[in-house]
C-alpha cells in the first residue's frame, strides 16, 4: 500500500468556496510561518483527501504544531469523483471528508474503519440533531464536520421590485412568476439537487423514488426550464454577485460568499438566501477513517482536534459553512451565527432531509430522466 499521490487541487466543487484572498491568504501566511519550526522529517503524516479548501491553512498548521506531524490533503471536486477514485485502487488516506450519501456508499462497500468513541473526548460538543443518522446509525463510522442547505439566493432589490416571494420553490418552478425574471435565473446543474427542489415542492420527500412521481417532477422542471438562464454549478456566485442573474438554486455558504463579495464591491444591491417553506436539501459532511490509512491514532487525535469549538469555528468564519458543533458557537462571527440560513432553527430542521445513497435500479432510472430533462 503506497501513500496517496498528492497533485494540484482541481477546480472547486459548487459548494466550496475557493478564493484565495482575505483570511485564507492570511492562514496561508500563517501556515508557512508555523511550518518553518515543525520537524521537516516529521515521523507521522496524515493523508486527508477533502474537498477543496474546506479548512482553513491556520488550522492545519495548529495541528501540525500541536501533534509534531505533517498533513498532506489530496482533493476532490464531488463525491462521484471520490467513490470512484477510490474504487479504481486509491489507498493511503487515513481520513475522508464525504457528505452522508457518500458515507453509506462507503459503508456499505466496507472501506471504512470504524471509529473508537473514547478516543474522542470532543465528540460531546456535536448537537445530538446531527448524531446517530440514517446513513450511520450510532455514528460507528462517522463524525459530523460541517454542513450546507440547499437554498434560494436572490438580489435583494429586483425582487422586492417585483414583489416576488422568496420563500418558496415556486420562484424557480411556476411560470407566472419566471415570466418577470425570465434569463435571470438559475439553478444547479446536478440530478439529486434539482429533483429534490422539485419533489419538495410537489410535497414529496428528496429520497423518494417513486418512478411516477419523478416523472410528475421532471414534468415540472421542462415545464420551468424555458425560463431559466442556464443550468449553473460552478459560477453563480461570480453572476449574482456582478446582478446577472437575480436568482440562483443553491448552497447556503456560497450564498454567504456571494453576499460578502457584493458587499465588498459596494455593489447598489445586496444577495439574500432563504431556506423555502416546503423544505429542502442538507448536506451533512463528515469525517471517516479509511481502512487503508496507515495512521489510525493520528487520525483520531485530528478529529478530536476539530471537535474543539474554535478549531470548528475556523471553517464557518472563513466560509460561512453551517457547524453541528455546539462549542463553536461561541466563536462563530454573529452575523453568521445569526442568520437562519446558515443555522436554521428548530422548525426549518424539520423540513430539512440528507440525501440517501440510491440502489443501482434508482440510479440508471434518475439518470435515463435527467438525460431527458437536458435534451428537451
Amino acid at each position: 500500500m503506497s501513500a496517496p499521490h498528492v497533485g494540484a487541487a482541481p477546480v472547486r466543487d459548487h459548494r466550496r468556496w475557493h478564493r484565495g484572498q482575505g483570511p485564507l491568504l492570511q492562514s496561508h501566511m500563517l501556515v508557512h510561518a508555523l511550518r518553518v519550526v515543525t520537524p521537516a522529517q516529521a515521523a507521522d503524516t496524515l493523508y486527508l483527501y477533502n474537498w477543496n479548501n474546506y479548512i482553513s491553512d491556520a488550522t492545519i498548521a495548529r495541528f501540525e504544531a500541536r501533534c509534531r506531524c505533517r498533513v498532506v490533503q489530496d482533493y476532490y471536486s464531488d463525491n462521484e469523483e471520490m467513490l470512484a477514485k477510490l474504487a479504481a485502487g486509491a489507498s493511503g488516506y487515513d481520513l475522508i471528508v464525504p457528505t452522508g450519501n457518500a458515507v453509506e456508499a462507503l459503508i456499505r462497500s466496507k472501506q471504512l474503519r470504524p471509529i473508537d468513541r473514547a478516543r474522542l473526548p470532543n465528540l460531546k460538543n456535536i448537537k445530538p440533531e446531527f448524531l446517530d443518522t440514517r446513513f450511520d446509525p450510532g455514528n460507528r463510522y462517522s463524525v459530523p464536520y460541517a454542513y450546507t442547505v440547499t437554498l434560494i439566493g436572490y438580489n435583494e432589490q429586483k425582487l422586492r421590485a417585483l414583489g416576488l416571494p422568496t420563500d418558496s420553490w415556486a420562484l424557480i418552478f411556476e411560470p407566472k412568476y419566471l415570466k418577470k425574471i425570465k434569463g435571470r435565473v438559475t439553478v444547479l446543474d446536478s440530478q439529486r439537487e434539482l429533483m429534490a427542489a422539485a419533489m419538495r415542492y410537489l410535497g414529496h420527500s428528496i429520497n423518494d423514488t417513486d418512478e411516477a412521481r419523478w416523472r410528475r417532477a421532471r414534468d415540472l422542471i421542462l415545464r420551468a426550464k424555458p425560463y431559466w438562464a442556464a443550468f449553473n454549478a460552478s459560477s453563480y456566485i461570480k453572476e449574482l454577485t456582478i446582478g446577472n442573474i437575480w436568482v440562483a438554486h443553491g448552497y447556503s455558504n456560497d450564498m454567504f460568499q456571494a453576499r460578502q463579495d457584493a458587499l465588498r464591491a459596494g455593489r447598489p444591491f445586496s444577495i439574500g438566501y432563504s431556506i423555502p417553506k416546503e423544505g429542502a436539501v442538507l448536506a451533512l459532511d463528515s469525517m471517516v477513517l479509511h481502512r487503508t490509512g496507515r495512521h489510525p491514532d493520528l487520525a483520531h487525535r485530528f478529529i478530536d482536534f476539530m471537535l474543539e469549538g474554535a478549531n470548528s469555528a475556523e471553517l464557518t468564519n472563513l466560509i460561512g459553512s453551517g457547524n453541528p458543533n455546539r462549542d463553536a458557537l461561541r466563536y462563530i462571527r454573529r452575523e453568521i451565527a445569526d442568520n437562519p440560513a446558515v443555522f436554521p432553527d428548530a422548525e426549518h430542521l424539520k423540513r430539512l432531509e440528507m440525501m440517501r445513497d440510491l440502489d443501482r435500479r434508482s440510479r440508471r432510472v434518475l439518470n435515463r430522466i435527467w438525460t431527458e430533462i437536458k435534451l428537451r
